[in-house]
C-alpha cells in the first residue's frame, strides 16, 4: 500500500477543500452578516492541516492500485466532512456540537439533505450559502466517483458501466487518465447547474436563492435555504423547474456526456435502466395522485399530479425537497415514499439508494431462477441492454442489496434500542442510508431531537450509502491491510 502517495492525496484534497470556504468570506462580507471570520479560521485550518500531510510527502509519485483506491475513497470523505464542520461549530450561529456538525457537514456532502438546524431563514446568508455549496461539491464528487471510480473497484455491479465511462482508464490501476473523465463530467454538472440558476431566477426566486437551489437540485443534495423547502415558494413553475432538473440529476451522468458529445437524444432511449426509471416515477405519481383525490387529501386533480409526481420524483432521486407534508397523507403514501428511496437514482447518477439497475437485475435474476424451475436444462443468460451479464457481476449485485438490508437493518435496531420509536428509527435510517433526507415521526422535519448517538450512527450510514457499501466493509476487513 502506498502511504505516503495516499498522504499526499488526502493533504491535496483538504488544500482544495480549504479554498471551497473563501466564497462565504465573500458572502459574509457582502451582508455583513459577522461570519467572516470563524469561516477564515476554519479555511487556515483546513489548509495548515492539508499543508501538513502534503509537505513530507511531496514527492511520493507512485502509481495508485485498487486496494489503495478503497483506501483514498473513503478517507476522502471522512476527512472532509470533518473539515466541513469546522465553520459550523466556529460560527456563533448555528454554532453547533461536534456531533451535529459533522452530522450536517456529512449530510451535505453525501448529498442527504437531512438537517439538524432549525430556523434556516434566520442563519446567515454566509452558512446558507455553504450549506448548499457542500451540497454541490459532494455531488460532483459523487458522480465523479460513481462514473471513474467505483467501476474500477468493481462495487456491486457498477462494474457494468465502465464500457460507458467517457475518457479512457485502466483497470489495474487509478491514473490521472481519470482526471480527462472528471474534466468531462465536470462541464455537464457545471452546464446544468448555470441552466438550473437561470431558469430559477427567471421563475421568480432571488438571486441568491436560484443559485443555493440550482447547487441542491442538481446534486439531488435537498438543502434549502428555507424552513418550508421548496414550499416556501408556492410557485408551480418552479416545483416543474426542480422535477425537470431532479430528473436529470437522478439519471446516469455517462449519458449526458455522450449526449452532448455526440449532439442527440439517442442513448437515453437505448438505455434498459433509464426506461425503467422513468417507468417507477411515472407509476408511483399515477397511483400517490389518484389516492391523494379519491380520499379527498386534495381536491383539485391538477395540483394532486404536482404534489404526487414533486414528491415522487424528489424522494425516488434522493433530492429530499418537500413542498406538502407526505407524512400527513393516507395509508400506505408516506411508507411508499419511504421504499423508493431504496430504488434510487441511475447507476452514475447524483442520486442515492440501491440504484435501479441493481433492481433491474434482480428482477432479472428472479425471472431466470423461476424459468429455470420449468427448464432446469435450459441456458438462460441475464441480458442488459441486449448483452449477456457475467454471473459474477449478478453475485456482487446479490451480495451488495444482502449486506446493503442486513446493515440496514442492523443500524435501525440500533437506533430503536437507544429510545427511538420504531417507525422514526427505520424511517430515519433508511433516508440516511439512502442519501434521501426526509424521514418519519420524530424525525419528520428535522433531526434536531435526537441525540449525539443516533447521529453518529446516522452519519454512518450517509457515508455507507454514499460510498456504496463495501468500499467500507472492505476497509474493516483484516484481509485488506496485509500485505
Amino acid at each position: 500500500m502506498q502511504r505516503n502517495a495516499i498522504l499526499r492525496i488526502l493533504g491535496i484534497f483538504l488544500m482544495v477543500f480549504s479554498v471551497s470556504m473563501v466564497p462565504p468570506i465573500g458572502v459574509s462580507l457582502y451582508f455583513n452578516d459577522g461570519t467572516a471570520i470563524p469561516f477564515a479560521l476554519a479555511a487556515g485550518g483546513v489548509l495548515l492541516s492539508g499543508l501538513f500531510l502534503w509537505w513530507p510527502t511531496r514527492n511520493a509519485r507512485k502509481d495508485m492500485r485498487l486496494r489503495d483506491g478503497f483506501l483514498i475513497v473513503a478517507l476522502f470523505w471522512i476527512t472532509l466532512a470533518l473539515a466541513g464542520a469546522l465553520p459550523l461549530m466556529l460560527s456563533e450561529h448555528p454554532h453547533l456540537s461536534l456531533a451535529k456538525a459533522v452530522f450536517e457537514s456529512m449530510s451535505g456532502l453525501t448529498t442527504t439533505g437531512a438537517t439538524v438546524i432549525v430556523g434556516l431563514d434566520d442563519l446567515p446568508k454566509s452558512v446558507l450559502y455553504y450549506r448548499q455549496q457542500l451540497n454541490w461539491l459532494g455531488g460532483m464528487g459523487i458522480v465523479v466517483l460513481a462514473v471513474a471510480v467505483l467501476p474500477m473497484l468493481g462495487i456491486g455491479g457498477m462494474q457494468l458501466y465502465r464500457a460507458e465511462t467517457p475518457g479512457p482508464m485502466k483497470d489495474s490501476k487509478l491514473t490521472p487518465r481519470i482526471t480527462e473523465t472528471a474534466k468531462a463530467l465536470w462541464y455537464v454538472y457545471l452546464g446544468l447547474t448555470v441552466a438550473c440558476a437561470i431558469a430559477y431566477w427567471a421563475a421568480g426566486m432571488t438571486l441568491f436563492d436560484a443559485i443555493g437551489h440550482s447547487f441542491a437540485t442538481l446534486a439531488t443534495g435537498g438543502f434549502s435555504t428555507h424552513d418550508a423547502s421548496m414550499g416556501y415558494f408556492n410557485s408551480g413553475p418552479i416545483e416543474l423547474i426542480a422535477i425537470f432538473f431532479m430528473v436529470l440529476g437522478g439519471i446516469n451522468f455517462s449519458l449526458h456526456f455522450i449526449a452532448w458529445r455526440s449532439v442527440s437524444f439517442r442513448g437515453y432511449f437505448a438505455d434498459e435502466e433509464l426506461r425503467l426509471y422513468f417507468y417507477i416515477i411515472i407509476g408511483v405519481s399515477a397511483l400517490i395522485s389518484a389516492t391523494l383525490f379519491y380520499t379527498a387529501t386534495v381536491s383539485d386533480p391538477i395540483l394532486a399530479i404536482r404534489q404526487a409526481l414533486f414528491a415522487t420524483v424528489t424522494m425516488m432521486t434522493s433530492t429530499g425537497f418537500i413542498t406538502a407534508d407526505f407524512t400527513q397523507w393516507p395509508g400506505m403514501l408516506p411508507g411508499l415514499l419511504i421504499l423508493i428511496t431504496f430504488v434510487g437514482g441511475c447507476a452514475g447518477s447524483s442520486s442515492g439508494g440501491i440504484k435501479v439497475i441493481r433492481f433491474l437485475l434482480l428482477f432479472k435474476q428472479g425471472r431466470r431462477e423461476t424459468l429455470r424451475l420449468i427448464h432446469p436444462q435450459a441456458q438462460l443468460p441475464v441480458k442488459f441492454g441486449g448483452r449477456p451479464v457475467d454471473d459474477r457481476v449478478i453475485d456482487s449485485v446479490w451480495g451488495f442489496f444482502s449486506m446493503y438490508m442486513a446493515l440496514y437493518v442492523i443500524m435501525s435496531l440500533l437506533l430503536a434500542g437507544s429510545g427511538l420509536d420504531l417507525v422514526t428509527a427505520f424511517s430515519a435510517v433508511a433516508t440516511c442510508m439512502n442519501n434521501a433526507g426526509p424521514a418519519l415521526g420524530q424525525v419528520a422535519s428535522n433531526f434536531s431531537s435526537v441525540g449525539d448517538f443516533e447521529l453518529w450512527v446516522l452519519s454512518f450510514a450517509m457515508l455507507l450509502g454514499r460510498l456504496e457499501v463495501f468500499t467500507i466493509l472492505v476497509l474493516l476487513t483484516p484481509a485488506f491491510w496485509r500485505n
